[in-house]
């Protein structure tokens, strides 16, 4: 049994050339500082980044718009002041009615 493989992979592993296109490419595939396992991990960071530029994109315009809309009147900083600081009139008692 042992002589029939050896038949079909002498031939196949006995030409160098051949020889050294599989040893490179095992070499590249797990052993080499840039092997397929980093590049994988490196795409998945890449992606990973990108979408947090896109949500702090996102955050950034949301905060702007609102500095826009608080600095435009004194009712809507009024408005924002009573709503996110609890804030109030020295005449005016508070309730807070939560769902």
């Amino acid at each position: 049994m042992r002589e029939v493989y050896f038949k079909y992979i002498k031939p196949v592993f006995g030409n160098k050339y051949i020889f050294a296109v599989v040893l490179f490419g095992v070499w590249m595939t797990f052993f080499d500082e840039n092997d397929l396992l980093s590049r994988f991990n490196y795409d998945q960071k890449i992606r990973k980044l990108n979408s947090e530029i896109t949500y702090y994109e996102k955050e950034i315009e949301q905060s702007t718009r609102k500095k826009i809309e608080l600095q435009s009147s004194n009712e809507n900083l009024e408005k924002f002041a009573r709503e996110q600081y609890l804030m109030k009139k020295a005449n005016e008692d508070i309730f807070i009615i939560e769902n």
